[in-house]
């Protein structure tokens, strides 16, 4: 015979493991430090201007 199974107890726990996979995916995404924002905003804001610096005025 099998066991009785608490479907809210199965719920939650379902609720909580997808909870905690999409904070690990956050957490990968936006937990960086703000000196590596910093990075990345230069060296953008540096390939926007080279790439701008190079561009035709046609008047």
């Amino acid at each position: 015979m099998s066991n009785v199974v608490n479907l809210n107890k199965f719920r939650k726990q379902k609720a909580r493991s997808a909870d905690k996979s999409r904070a690990d995916e956050n957490a990968v995404l936006h937990g960086r430090r703000k000196s590596d924002k910093a990075l990345d905003k230069a060296r953008s804001d540096k390939t926007t201007k080279d790439h701008d610096a190079h561009k035709r005025d046609d008047a």
